[in-house]
């Protein structure tokens, strides 16, 4: 089992940045290769980033790609999202997810964090 615990959302005006982390605990943090998703209201969960166990490969949404950045430090147990120059469109749920493989896909993911809401006002 991993919980996963996210903080560092809020409001923000576009053109701005905000940084998220997520907190693991329980099984080993490494083992696992990490992902932000996020879901808007009255739309699905969709994938944003991921990061492999060892922080060397990364993959992006075109929507974010040049604005996002994502980051883990294996030795605190934390995965972070650094979101720049903002948009209304990034308005959502962020959640963290550890998986035990490569995917884009929200339903191979094991363990999910409870979310932590971004809200961008123009």
């Amino acid at each position: 089992q991993v919980q996963l615990v996210e903080s560092g959302g809020g409001l923000v005006q576009a053109g701005g940045s905000l940084r998220l982390s997520c907190a693991a605990s329980g099984r080993t943090f490494s083992d696992f290769d990490m992902a932000w998703f996020r879901q808007a209201p009255g739309k699905e969960r969709e994938f944003v980033t991921y990061i492999n166990t060892r922080g060397s490969t990364t993959s992006f949404a075109d929507s974010v790609k040049g604005r996002f950045t994502i980051s883990r430090d294996n030795a605190k147990s934390m995965l972070y999202l650094q979101m720049n120059n903002l948009k209304p469109e990034d308005t959502a749920v962020y959640y963290c997810a550890a998986s035990q493989f490569f995917t884009t896909v929200v339903r191979d993911y094991d363990y999910w964090g409870q979310g932590t809401q971004v809200i961008v006002s123009s």
